[in-house]
């Protein structure tokens, strides 16, 4: 059986991921702007969560472009 290359990846997970990063920018900054509302919740902590996702978006940008 031959080793495969653990650094390679497919092209289709590269789109899902880079869906994946748009959708959570899109959703981070949606809460940040008071765009997308969950009503139970109060507005400082959508504005908090919205932080963490658009913070942690970036993180793995940064991780992925490290990795290489």
């Amino acid at each position: 059986m031959a080793k495969q290359d653990s650094k390679k990846i497919s092209f289709s997970a590269f789109i899902a991921w880079i869906v994946g990063v748009l959708v959570s920018l899109a959703v981070g900054s949606g809460m940040i702007n008071k765009v997308l509302d969950i009503p139970i919740i109060p507005y400082i902590v959508e504005a908090i969560a919205g932080w963490i996702v658009v913070i942690g978006a970036i993180v793995s940008i940064i991780a992925a472009i490290f990795n290489r």
